[in-house]
């Protein structure tokens, strides 16, 4: 699939990906409810490890807006497994290790350290709804107040 900037209004593109524990999620799984599809670099890194322990502990409340929240990263499935039994995480983890779905979603990018360029994942949030199309993105995320920003953005969607 060739990569277009996605935006908000647009069908989000569809995907079926391995996932942590086993098996396969589809976006296609969650017809009907919304979901917050986030992207991050690596698994057990400082910023990453926030966030996801964030969307956790915040797990009650995306589910009470019937609203599920699936991280992906280009980590396999093992390494998956380990970053949630790790940090008891309670989200799904799926695993892009093909970056088909990062380069679909266009978060597949050029990134600059320390003067080297490289490719990676840019951290950032796509929250679907339950129409199947894109209601709101985040791009170049920064982790502190993120998933408080993402729920809220979910909770004013439930009362559209």
């Amino acid at each position: 699939m060739t990569q277009k900037e996605l935006n908000i209004g647009d069908i989000a593109p569809p995907f079926t990906l391995p996932r942590d524990g086993g098996g396969q999620v589809s976006l296609t799984d969650y017809a009907g409810q919304s979901v917050v599809l986030y992207f991050y670099p690596r698994d057990d890194t400082p910023g990453c490890t926030k966030e996801a322990i964030g969307f956790t502990e915040m797990a009650a409340e995306f589910a009470a807006a019937n609203t599920a929240v699936i991280g992906a990263s280009k980590d396999s499935v093992k390494k998956h497994d380990k970053f949630r039994e790790k940090h008891s995480l309670g989200v799904v983890l799926v695993s892009d290790e093909e970056s088909d779905l990062c380069e679909t979603y266009g978060v597949w990018v050029e990134k600059n350290m320390y003067g080297k360029t490289y490719m990676g994942i840019e951290r950032a949030t796509f929250l679907i709804g339950p129409d199947g199309k894109i209601a709101q993105i985040w791009r170049k995320v920064k982790v502190p107040g993120h998933v408080e920003a993402v729920l809220e953005a979910v909770r004013a969607l439930d009362v559209a």
